[in-house]
């Protein structure tokens, strides 16, 4: 009886040992593979809500990219989200939420809220974002073996930008790559003026009749990273958050007691552009082609 209980385990450990031992694997694991949830605080309400998993993506993706887009690019969109949102989870597992709702990370959108925004459309357009997450469903984005966090925006100003130009880091698949199909967003030109008492008012500067500026430094693609303005110098990220910018790619004119500034590119410029995707998608490119345009020397995994 003994040597029989003693083969069976032989017979039944064995084979798990030499898997173990020689056998490799590059499955990344994660906290929400488990239970496949995330938890979403609602910036506004202060509430955190455990949500599906797939489907925060769909409310993700319903209110980072408009339904109207190319198939293509929305389902790039959401294999960016899954990402993004993958990493945002391993960054706060020891905190009482993942990610918020809002721009501050990815803007999310309930059903209801989906059913408010849309009304009529509502039946046709979640159709499709649901056909967008189900056809990628479980892919993400890793670059040597970690999951990559792909960052996105609205429109380019004909290129990306290099991570470490926007943000303190460098990183290796956040470069600046071309993307001339940006020119046909309907935001990728935009001008906003002020009377000098806003202007400065909103600068916390001392009123002068004359701006005195000079860009200090900008980045490959133009975009400004410090100016100097009446002697007070400012990030341009920061001067284009003050004056509520679609960018910091700028150029700054005066008429008598007005300020004008002419911008171009809508977000950070960093990772995907929305309409740049939207375009590669017109012309035939598929998700997978637009995701490694955007992010260089990326793989597509799925959980």
């Amino acid at each position: 009886m003994k040597k029989i209980l003693l083969i069976t385990l032989l017979v039944v450990f064995i084979p798990f040992f030499v898997v173990n031992l020689f056998v490799k694997t590059d499955e990344i694991k994660f906290h929400y593979v488990s239970n496949k949830v995330i938890r979403v605080m609602d910036e506004s309400k202060k509430e955190v809500s455990v949500v599906p998993f797939e489907e925060y993506i769909k409310g993700v993706l319903a209110g980072e990219m408009p339904a109207t887009f190319e198939l293509e690019a929305l389902k790039a969109q959401a294999v960016a989200a899954r990402s993004y949102a993958m990493v945002q989870i391993n960054k706060n597992k020891d905190k009482d939420y993942d990610v918020v709702n809002t721009i501050n990370n990815q803007v999310y959108l309930t059903d209801s809220a989906l059913k408010d925004k849309w009304k009529d459309d509502y039946p046709k357009k979640i159709n499709k974002i649901k056909k967008a997450v189900t056809e990628t469903k479980g892919e993400y984005l890793t670059y040597n073996n970690e999951v990559a966090e792909a960052l996105f925006f609205s429109t380019s100003i004909g290129k990306t930008e290099n991570s470490e130009d926007v943000f303190s880091s460098k990183v290796p698949y956040l470069r600046s790559v071309s993307s001339a199909w940006d020119e046909a967003s309907p935001v990728y030109e935009d001008t906003s003026t002020f009377s000098l008492k806003d202007f400065y008012s909103k600068l916390n500067l001392p009123y002068n009749d004359k701006i005195n500026y000079e860009v200090l430094d900008r980045s490959a693609t133009g975009r400004v990273k410090q100016i100097k303005i009446n002697g007070v110098t400012f990030k341009g990220r920061d001067l284009a958050s003050k004056l509520k910018l679609r960018s910091n790619y700028f150029h700054i004119t005066q008429n008598a007691q007005n300020v004008t500034f002419t911008t171009k590119g809508y977000g950070h410029g960093v990772g995907m552009s929305q309409y740049g995707a939207l375009g590669m998608a017109k012309e035939g490119y598929t998700y997978e082609q637009i995701l490694k345009h955007y992010y260089q020397g990326i793989e597509i995994k799925k959980i």
